[in-house]
């Protein structure tokens, strides 16, 4: 199978499952007992901590998380004061707002231009003074547009507000801004291990807890640590850096080769240009996403975010950046990486060519 899907989750690195194999063994010992095994599981939590870390702003400190989903949870929950977002934000984001307006706090939710990014002269009429977080995706994990994250914490720090940060689909792949206060991240995303994340904290950021228990986290955040996932989590984060110049021209060779095999017939959703070049959210008149899918089983693409695939729904970003049904029902996203080779891609463009050509043919 081509696998053509990395927004949805990553092939784990090799490096990083053969350094999680041995906590399935003699290195089961709880991270937060005394004893040796304890502190030797301990002692791989703070490499995994540091490697992470090493990946972000300088000034802060990383406190694992079971994914970001429970990451920007707390960072929302953890805070007070009225709430400015983006309308292309993930769900995780989005119901989580929707869940703290219903009790009461205020949540203002911006929209997007046709090119996916936010208006920052609405976001300065939004984000104004006694706000208290603002939220935005780094990259968006549908159509790959990226915000202008350091203008809007500047917009977030003029108001006394802290600038949360989704850097899910971006961390490792493009500098984390270094002005965010609160940044989210998924181990999976990275080829890690799926049920893992981290949110890392500013120096002199404090959250309420989301989770109470025994405060194991620094930060406050309670429930005992996965030494296993948090080793296959450092050394993804360690290849990523190591790898990154190598990645970054990878990813670009690919994008190259699949705009040029795809043609001018599908055109791009969202920015052509400030987007990252790993994500090719497309669309095709007289296309039918979910009879492409079906028609091509050898290939694993999507037509928006795996989280929202059951809803049946169109996208709420395509419809954001102004899509109508059948334009959002005629997208599909092609997500690549590290493990994805230029013959792959040379491959899957020549059957969605062939299918989705003869789909549109029929219903012209």
């Amino acid at each position: 199978m081509i696998y053509l899907d990395y927004q949805a989750t990553t092939p784990l690195a090799p490096e990083a499952r053969d350094a999680m194999l041995p906590f399935l063994d003699a290195k089961f010992g709880n991270p937060h007992s005394a004893h040796r095994l304890g502190r030797e599981a301990a002692a791989t939590v703070e490499v995994a901590r540091q490697r992470v870390a090493a990946l972000m702003p300088a000034g802060g400190s990383v406190s694992f998380t079971s994914g970001a989903t429970e990451a920007l949870n707390w960072a929302i929950k953890g805070t007070d004061g009225p709430i400015v977002t983006i309308a292309t934000e993930h769900a995780a984001v989005l119901d989580t707002v929707r869940a703290e307006a219903a009790l009461g706090r205020e949540v203002r939710i911006l929209p997007v231009a046709p090119s996916g990014l936010v208006d920052l002269d609405l976001a300065e009429a939004a984000i104004v003074s006694g706000t208290g977080l603002v939220a935005v995706m780094l990259v968006n994990n549908e159509i790959g547009v990226m915000q202008p994250v350091e203008a809007l914490a500047r917009l977030a720090h003029r108001a006394g507000a802290l600038l949360l940060c989704d850097a899910v689909q971006g961390y490792g792949r493009v500098p984390v801004p270094e002005a965010c206060d609160l940044v989210a991240i998924s181990a999976h995303k990275i080829h890690g291990p799926k049920g893992i994340g981290a949110l890392w904290l500013r120096d002199g950021v404090t959250l309420v807890p989301l989770l109470h228990g025994g405060g194991q986290e620094a930060a406050g955040r309670s429930g005992t640590l996965a030494p296993m996932l948090c080793a296959g989590f450092g050394v993804a984060a360690a290849l990523m850096a190591a790898r990154a110049e190598e990645d970054r021209a990878h990813v670009e060779r690919l994008w190259h080769i699949a705009r040029r095999r795809i043609g001018p017939e599908w055109a791009i959703n969202g920015s052509a240009e400030q987007r990252y070049h790993g994500n090719l959210n497309i669309r095709r008149k007289g296309v039918d996403a979910a009879r492409l899918m079906s028609s091509l089983r050898e290939i694993a693409f999507s037509a928006g975010s795996a989280c929202a695939s059951g809803s049946g729904r169109p996208s709420h970003v395509l419809k954001a950046i102004g899509l109508g049904d059948a334009e959002a029902r005629s997208s599909i996203r092609l997500g690549f990486g590290r493990y994805t080779s230029e013959e792959e891609i040379d491959r899957a463009a020549t059957m969605i060519l062939d299918v989705g050509s003869r789909q549109a043919m029929w219903t012209a």
